[in-house]
């Protein structure tokens, strides 16, 4: 395993870590046995860092992290997040009191007396201009009760706004093959700055695997299935802003990228990997056989330059105007 650095933080996490969002929920059917095999797989081949949040199963994924994590707080990282169990645009779900209960709630399920990266979750824009929850997470910081905070956001505008504040460490973003808008001002402002990146929806929920086909079905309970349209949150989060027939095709057309590299997954997460503004990504999981596939990104071939001409050239024509949403 590789190790990078968060930003200027002190947390220097595994390149490749994990998500916690299928363990929890809305990715169909979870096991909780199954899981927390796959937590300990991982922490035993070098993953030190993972990423959670409160509405992960109402909490479940924090407290799977609590016993996959018992007496390792030392050396295994967790980043949480908050927000979004309340109205996200009420100026009130940000104040010192509701946040602290936020905090002091996930540092219960985590079994922890620290966390070690504090996210926003997604919030509005306006709630990032207005500015008032970073002042609320300093006070955090100073307490002891955080170690570093960031940014989970949707868009590079509201990337750009969150690097304006001194003390964000990190900025959370949707970046994989078929995302690559970061790369052009939000990426280099946040070397820049010294703020780390998180690569999340790697895989743009499962598309960059190239195992599905345009008739697929999906739970009820999937967000795959239940968001298409972004009726439940931001349509970017659902195969990344594609409509999932449109993405299937654009995703064969990607096949190539798996010469070498194992299969399409692995390459998939190596391209995101070959960017020297990202500190880790973060796909997700849901058993051991899954993190094992994707830990093999690690250590596959690397891009040459012109590959990276060619995957960046298929971006701009043939994907960019396909997304929908603001992103």
């Amino acid at each position: 395993m590789n190790y990078r650095q968060i930003g200027d933080t002190d947390l220097k996490v595994s390149e490749l870590s994990f998500g916690t969002w299928a363990i929890g929920g809305a990715w169909g059917r979870t096991d909780d046995q199954e899981a927390l095999k796959a937590l300990d797989y991982a922490i035993g081949n070098g993953v030190n860092f993972f990423d959670t949040a409160d509405v992960y199963g109402n909490g479940k994924s924090e407290e799977l992290l609590a016993v996959a994590t018992k007496g390792k707080h030392a050396e295994v990282h967790i980043a949480t997040k908050f927000c979004r169990a309340g109205d996200v645009h009420d100026p009130e779900t940000y104040s010192m009191e509701v946040v602290t209960k936020y905090c002091e709630d996930s540092l219960r399920r985590l079994n922890r007396d620290q966390i070690d990266l504090f996210q926003v979750h997604c919030p509005p824009l306006e709630i990032i201009k207005n500015g008032y929850v970073f002042e609320v997470l300093d006070r955090l910081k100073n307490q002891g009760k955080i170690r570093y905070y960031g940014v989970s956001v949707e868009t590079v505008e509201e990337g750009l706004l969150c690097l304006e504040q001194p003390n964000v460490s990190s900025l959370q973003v949707i970046f994989n093959l078929f995302r690559q808008k970061p790369l052009e001002v939000l990426f280099p402002k946040a070397m820049e700055k010294g703020v780390g990146i998180l690569a999340r929806v790697p895989l743009a929920s499962g598309l960059l695997t190239g195992k599905f086909k345009a008739d697929a079905q999906f739970e009820a309970d999937d967000h795959r299935h239940f968001n298409r349209e972004g009726k439940a949150f931001n349509v970017g989060e659902t195969f990344a802003g594609l409509e999932f027939e449109t993405g299937v095709g654009l995703s064969k057309k990607l096949a190539w990228i798996a010469e070498n590299r194992g299969n399409m997954t692995r390459a998939a997460l190596k391209w995101i990997l070959e960017h020297d503004a990202i500190s880790c990504v973060i796909p997700g999981f849901k058993n051991v056989a899954q993190v094992a596939d994707n830990l093999e990104a690690v250590n596959t071939e690397t891009y040459t330059k012109q590959e990276m001409l060619q995957l960046a050239q298929f971006y701009k024509e043939e994907v960019h105007n396909e997304i929908k949403g603001v992103y």
